[in-house]
């Protein structure tokens, strides 16, 4: 029976059970239902599986309607649920209402929770001297601590993890099992009598008192030196954010030529030093996922050096995430950059950091608690009032994406660039944490690593393997191998038809065909060209190219990533302009390569056909004289941005030339672009009418494919779109013509959503859109 009278006969009982899918584990879900179903004087049990939560409760129908209800509303704030399925079952003999211990599982359908920043309760605990964890830095409860990047194997408990090594005290274990405790089931929980610690090495000497070896370390960093410091998901390189030859040194040991660093600032206040913070920001700096932010930058009034954004607007800035972080950015901020030199993985395990870092820092703090997974920082920024994800990793991942039907199972493995991983499994995508470039030996070991460790914790076997179709990639080659040793077939997905199904899935697009803008740098096309200034059309499930920038001839291909002023002499050649010896971008170019290039161009020998939008703005960055040779990706492009003044029209001409698949042709811009810098015209005028210009023709181009197609709304993907002042002036612009706009909420807009994309492709929810190898 589901229902019965009590013993008094006075009232009818009954017992449902609950199924509850999503993110509950590790966010003090079982204990929270624990709580809940005292209050409503229930009884029965709730109990993990690598599926789901289970929940049988058994009380008057009141009391469980009211358990049902307070369970969605009041739930805890780290917890997802994403399906609920209920049924009455046969009365239990159950006398009051216990949490039962986890149970494995065929599939594991339950999301894994990701890492979670310091709550405030455990910060008060941390800097208050009268509790047992005072300044303890591996202080955590079921609010916050690490989770993705300790777990080994689901269900999400204490043996499945890195922390299985640490047996629990006494004190600890009271606090355990004690469902009126804040930690409760907390898996990492621990103190300093029977948790991790920490050390310092330096000079072949150690300090291994807790408070000795983070006073020292304060003092290091205040004298100006590098330390490593081993944190949630890898090591980080540290220095005094202040001081311009700590940074400088940093760059220079890293090989981290002009890219950005991301600093750590104490709290919110401190920000606000250095950067100007919108609401919309504070609240993502402030919230559990702690991601860099990238934030405008204070032209006055700031102390940090120079050297940590040169040439940026920008920068980078989080908070504190985890407990050592609070003991260590208490006096100033700090550079806190990715334990590696440039291009190789991050750090992980101690012996792995002595060997790699010793060469990069001057000191090591340690600590042994094990990293099962690296993860690195997240970094988002704030477009139109919401979340626009630059990187998705730690704090976001591996939460899953949503999918519109259940799919087979397949991994994909992104691009060369900004590399994740992709497994699909039922109604949902799960990404990896973000992996860097695929560009050498020590990446492609990390790509074997990460993919069993996400197949593992999902426990399921991928039917295909899917890679970019980019006959060159590294990652491709390693995907064709990982194919073959598991003997599964291979998928090869185009590149930007790949960020056009990540930007649909992205925003769970279901209402109709729609237009889709892909300016990215480098992907191979349907016809062997490189592909970046695509529009595409989905529609009824194919997508299918219907617009371009016009083709320029690159001589030596991806040759002209690192040195834009070869970008610059193409365009400028297919513009018919002379080069002059006066422009900055022919200056730059050496004289026997510059009569090699002409000799090319004019042949058509060794020149690669492009429409990369991110080539046409390293070729104008050099044009105007703002960056010939770069040092990271985009950078050109990123300087220009941060240079651009605000203008209105006019902007450039716009012509485009009809015909099956219309283009844009770029002669006439370059022609009055180079005008108006004869002109003597100011290079920051210029490089704001260039990005009205390319907004402007965005909407433009969707007008007049508007005549020739049926379409609802336009979106923007690839990584040209990172450029926030471009992305809002074509949103803008959309948006006069009367279009809905879509962009990236959730996954990058860049080469780290790629994986997604691949993987729906391959899944065939959209069609005609891989192809078998």
């Amino acid at each position: 029976m589901s229902a019965a009278a009590d013993s008094e006969g006075t009232s009818i009982l009954m017992r449902k059970r609950l199924v509850l899918r999503g993110v509950v584990q590790g966010v003090g879900f079982r204990p929270f239902v624990y709580r809940l179903a005292q209050r409503h004087q229930l009884r029965g049990f709730v109990s993990n599986n690598t599926e789901s939560v289970v929940i049988e409760v058994q009380g008057v129908p009141e009391a469980i309607a009211a358990f049902e209800a307070d369970l969605i509303n009041e739930r805890p704030p780290l917890a997802r649920i994403e399906a609920v399925t209920s049924e009455l079952c046969p009365l239990g003999p159950d006398n009051d209402f216990r949490i039962v211990a986890s149970s494995s599982a065929a599939t594991a359908a339950c999301s894994i929770p990701a890492d979670i920043a310091t709550c405030a309760d455990c910060l008060r605990e941390l800097f208050d001297p009268a509790d047992r964890r005072y300044r303890y830095p591996f202080i955590n409860c079921t609010n916050c601590g690490p989770r993705f990047t300790i777990i080994r194997e689901l269900p999400y408990d204490r043996p499945a993890t890195t922390m299985a090594a640490f047996a629990l005290c006494p004190a600890c274990a009271r606090e355990y099992h004690d469902p009126a405790n804040r930690r409760f089931h907390a898996q990492p929980i621990a103190c300093p009598v029977c948790g991790p610690h920490v050390w310092l090495e330096m000079n072949q000497q150690t300090i291994a008192d807790k408070d000795a070896a983070i006073q020292q370390t304060l003092e290091l960093l205040n004298a100006g030196r590098i330390v490593a410091v081993k944190g949630i998901g890898g090591f980080h390189l540290a220095c005094d954010a202040t001081n311009s030859h700590a940074v400088q040194t940093l760059r220079e040991r890293k090989g981290r030529g002009w890219k950005p660093l991301a600093v750590m600032v104490r709290d919110l206040a401190q920000a606000r030093a250095y950067a100007h913070v919108s609401p919309e920001e504070a609240a993502i700096l402030t919230g559990p996922e702690r991601p860099i932010v990238l934030l405008s930058r204070r032209t006055e009034g700031s102390h940090l050096a120079e050297g940590v954004a040169p040439g940026q607007a920008y920068l980078g800035l989080m908070l504190p995430y985890s407990p050592l972080h609070h003991l260590l950015v208490k006096d100033r901020p700090l550079v806190m950059t990715s334990g590696n030199r440039s291009d190789e993985p991050i750090a992980r395990d101690n012996a792995e950091a002595r060997q790699r870092l010793a060469h990069l820092a001057d000191a090591f703090l340690f600590h042994n608690r094990d990293i099962h997974t690296v993860c690195d920082d997240s970094v988002v920024r704030v477009v139109a009032g919401h979340e626009y994800p630059l990187r998705r990793s730690r704090g976001f991942t591996p939460l899953p994406v949503p999918l519109p039907r259940p799919v087979r199972p397949v991994l994909a493995v992104g691009g060369e660039l900004k590399a994740t991983l992709c497994l699909t499994t039922d109604t949902r995508a799960i990404l990896s944490q973000h992996l860097g470039d695929v560009e050498s030996i020590e990446t492609l070991t990390v790509l074997d690593r990460t993919a069993e460790q996400l197949l593992a914790l999902v426990g399921t076997e991928p039917e295909a393997i899917v890679c970019d179709a980019h006959p060159g990639y590294l990652s491709a080659e390693w995907a064709q191998r990982y194919a073959a040793r598991r003997g599964r077939p291979l998928r090869r997905v185009q590149h930007h038809r790949a960020h056009v199904a990540s930007l649909l899935t992205d925003v769970a697009w279901r209402d109709g065909p729609v237009v889709v803008v892909c300016f990215d740098g480098t992907g191979y096309g349907d016809d062997g060209a490189i592909w970046g200034g695509e529009l595409f059309l989905a529609q009824d499930g194919v997508i299918r190219r219907v617009a371009k920038l016009s083709d320029v001839p690159l001589p030596g291909g991806d040759a002209a990533i690192r040195r834009p002023y070869r970008a610059a002499l193409a365009h400028l050649w297919a513009a018919g302009v002379p080069w002059s010896d006066d422009w900055p971008c022919v200056a730059a170019c050496p004289p026997v390569e510059r009569r090699i290039l002409w000799q090319q161009l004019q042949r058509q020998v060794g020149c690669v056909p492009t429409s990369s939008a991110g080539r046409l703005f390293d070729a104008v960055a050099a044009i105007l004289g703002i960056r010939q040779t770069v040092s990271y990706e985009a950078q050109a492009a990123m300087e220009m941005e941060s240079l651009a003044a605000v203008t209105e029209r006019p902007v450039y001409p716009i012509e485009s030339i009809e015909g099956e698949v219309i283009v844009w042709n770029l002669r006439p811009l370059i022609q009055a672009l180079v005008a108006d810098v004869q002109q003597r015209v100011p290079v920051a005028l210029i490089a704001g009418r260039f990005h009205a210009t390319v907004a402007e023709a965005i909407a433009r181009l969707a007008q007049q494919l508007r005549r020739k197609h049926t379409f609802v709304a336009v979106g923007l993907t690839g990584g040209v779109f990172q450029n926030v002042r471009l992305l809002e002036q074509a949103v803008e612009a959309l948006r006069a013509s009367g279009w809905p706009v879509l962009t990236h909420r959730h996954v990058p807009t860049n080469d780290g959503g790629l994986s997604l994309g691949q993987a729906v492709l391959a899944t065939e929810l959209y069609r005609d859109a891989t192809t078998a190898s």
